[in-house]
């Protein structure tokens, strides 16, 4: 039995996860540059050891109320497709395990909208 591990993070009250292989980095909150004429979701340019990458703002793409940056707050660093993003999110809270048989494609349900967004669905302490 194969087990994944995830990274567990909050955009508002919603608790999403990420592959662990698939984290870069975690951040605290630091400097971002603002870009002008960008769209709402675009943060900005973040500067990592001399690589700039963007950062996205998770509430503002999901059309969640903003939030002020708090203590909680981070920044999730993604390599992607050999690029590194930002994401900014509320809080990250734990890494979990979960059993591989445990995850299971996205319901048809959602549509294309939301599923471009999502892997997979994994039902872990009896919730999705």
């Amino acid at each position: 039995m194969a087990i994944k591990q995830f990274i567990q993070f909050y955009v508002g009250d919603e608790v999403y996860v990420i592959g662990l292989t698939e984290i870069y980095q975690i951040l605290k909150p630091q400097e971002i540059f603002k870009v002008p004429n960008t769209p709402p979701f675009i943060e900005g340019f973040l500067n990592l050891r001399g690589k700039v990458l963007t950062v996205f703002n998770l509430r503002e793409r999901f059309n969640m109320p903003i939030r002020e940056i708090d203590s909680d707050t981070r920044i999730l660093i993604i390599n992607y497709k050999d690029m590194l993003l930002g994401f900014i999110v509320d809080s990250v809270t734990e890494i979990i395990r979960v059993p591989e048989e445990e995850i299971v494609d996205v319901p048809d349900m959602l549509d294309n909208v939301n599923r471009r967004y999502l892997a997979n669905v994994a039902k872990v302490d009896e919730k999705l």
